[in-house]
């Protein structure tokens, strides 16, 4: 089945805006995007008349707890945290995500449909993320890729937890100390697999040490939750002690560090954004902190970490981002391709682009703008959700009772 949006201003984020723009979609890939006068359209495709309106690629929230932290379902939905083992890189947020969780229906009236779910920051090692769509009936058929990286705690949050425990870490050097024990041990693992293998004898398997292994092999990203300067620096520092890529997620006070982050090439995912200061390590919280960033040369993506800030409001700290100083060009990016390119996941979305998802979403004008509105939203070509004009309210198409094609 082929289908042609036609008629609307296309921006593609990773190129430039067209006017009277095409995109043309089969098969749930977009296999051609360009003028309207370009683009041959199947006789037998389907029309989506998008006259008036901007088509942008869906967003992607890069740090997210949809699913395992579960609004209004107090303890009974949140399996986000495993506080009783610091070390839990075997743990998957997969096995904890529940599809009908309100927060993925909000994804979806904000224009995000892609969303990296991680395992909290309880636990200096917290466990395994995942990249999925933000519809389906199942986690397995809504993922991306998985594992995608592997979540890590810095800071307040791990030394309160296990220091309320009276037990190791308790402190930031605690902390420091789980972590290194745990790559050191993956080091040893590693060899004695290689062994192993050469000799071809038995071996038992860890699942936490393979994960950890992969991080050290560079199969996947370290995602550091840390907020402070001095987290930050610590984090670096053990990124560069065992060699993995690493990802800075919130990066508070980043600003202070960007030019060491830049020079570095290191990533952040900063937010969230709208949050009061409730405790000292975001005393430096501020809307201008992403412009700060990404002019010192920081690729950044932006993250509401719902449900601290509302999943649909991922576009407006955006918005706002650029009030306090940021290019607008980078804060669209900044929920498109840059979170896109940084979790490995630009071979599927976060642009408009042939033989990537038809992950499309409909506004009513410059999203940028805060009374646009996302009037429809597409995965992989399906029409998933819409705004219904006579209600006032957004309508979610059920994945339970829909016809699946």
């Amino acid at each position: 089945m082929t289908t042609a949006f036609l008629g609307g201003y296309v921006v593609p984020v990773a190129g430039s805006p067209i006017e009277d723009g095409t995109v043309l979609v089969a098969d749930g890939r977009i296999v051609a995007v360009g003028r309207a006068v370009d683009v041959e359209v199947p006789d037998d495709a389907e029309i989506v008349d998008v006259s008036g309106c901007w088509l942008l690629p869906g967003f992607v929230e890069a740090h997210g707890h949809v699913g395992v932290y579960e609004e209004g379902e107090h303890w009974v939905g949140e399996d986000v945290n495993e506080k009783t083992d610091p070390n839990g890189a075997r743990l998957r947020a997969l096995d904890g995500i529940n599809p009908d969780d309100e927060g993925f229906r909000d994804a979806l009236s904000g224009g995000v449909t892609t969303i990296v779910v991680k395992p909290g920051s309880a636990n200096p090692i917290g466990g395994q993320t995942v990249a999925v769509k933000a519809w389906g009936r199942t986690v397995d058929e809504m993922v991306i890729r998985e594992p995608l990286s592997v979540k890590s705690a810095l800071g307040e949050n791990p030394k309160r937890i296990y220091g309320e425990k009276d037990r190791l870490p308790s402190t930031r050097l605690g902390v420091a100390a789980v972590i290194r024990d745990a790559f050191v041990k993956a080091q040893d693992y590693r060899l004695r697999r290689e062994h192993a293998d050469r000799a071809q004898e038995p071996f038992e398997r860890d699942p936490t040490l393979e994960i950890l292994s992969g991080v050290l092999d560079g199969k996947l990203p370290w995602s550091q939750h840390t907020h402070r300067a001095d987290d930050i620096a610590t984090a670096i520092r053990l990124s560069e002690e065992f060699g993995y890529r690493l990802v800075i997620n919130h990066g508070t006070e980043g600003h202070l560090l960007a030019d060491l982050l830049a020079e570095k090439n290191i990533p952040v995912i900063i937010g969230p954004l709208f949050t009061s200061r409730l405790k000292v390590e975001l005393r430096r919280r501020s809307l201008r902190n992403p412009g700060i960033l990404a002019r010192a040369g920081v690729k950044i993506a932006i993250t509401t970490d719902h449900p601290v800030v509302p999943i649909h409001f991922l576009v407006h700290q955006a918005t706002l981002a650029v009030k306090e100083g940021l290019d607008a060009d980078t804060a669209l990016r900044a929920i498109t391709t840059h979170p896109a390119e940084i979790m490995g996941l630009d071979d599927r979305v976060g642009s408009i682009a042939p033989g990537l998802d038809a992950d499309l979403v409909v506004w009513s004008g410059d999203p940028l703008d805060v009374m646009s509105r996302a009037t429809r939203v597409f995965i992989a070509g399906r029409e998933v959700y819409h705004f219904d004009d006579h209600t006032g309210q957004g309508v979610t198409a059920n994945p339970f009772y829909t016809e699946r094609g």
